[in-house]
């Protein structure tokens, strides 16, 4: 029987595909028939995420765990299983995912704001041609109109 008695990242990683979870020495401690399991980095040592499909990547990866000289290989597909794992690693990845979602909706806000200062940008050349209109100042009327056609063929 397994059970998590502790998981935290060493660090976390991540790029624009995956996010890794690094685990070290006294981050990850399992209890394998009630005796207590400390992690060995020798074969596997960290679990990687697909941001897209929202998985684990690396199922079948092996992770050591170590008592005295027993050593005990379980792999991410059984450690999977276990709801208090599932638990523990999407606290740890969560923050990831919502700095992502905030990102795109932060990409949005900047367009929008784009539209709407090439818009007021436009208005505010229109308010100046009229201008340019009203006092006859035929010099400026051309700058302006040019402006204008320049700032509309883009």
């Amino acid at each position: 029987m397994l059970n998590i008695k502790m998981l935290k990242p060493y660090y976390v990683k991540e790029d624009k595909r995956f996010i890794r979870v690094v685990l070290a020495y006294q981050y990850f401690s399992l209890f394998i028939d009630n005796e207590l399991y400390q992690f060995v980095p020798m074969e596997s040592r960290e679990i990687i995420i697909d941001r897209n499909r929202k998985r684990v990547h690396n199922v079948f990866d092996i992770f050591v765990f170590q008592r005295g000289k027993r050593m005990v290989y379980v792999s991410v597909t059984d450690l999977l299983q276990l709801p208090e794992f599932l638990t523990h690693l999407n606290s740890i990845i969560a923050p990831y995912y919502e700095s992502e979602e905030q990102m795109y909706q932060d990409e949005s806000l900047e367009e929008e704001l784009e539209e709407l200062i090439v818009e007021l940008e436009k208005e505010n050349l229109r308010r100046l041609i009229d201008q340019a209109i009203d006092k006859n100042d035929r010099d400026s009327f051309h700058k302006l109109t040019e402006t204008w056609n320049q700032m509309n063929k883009s």
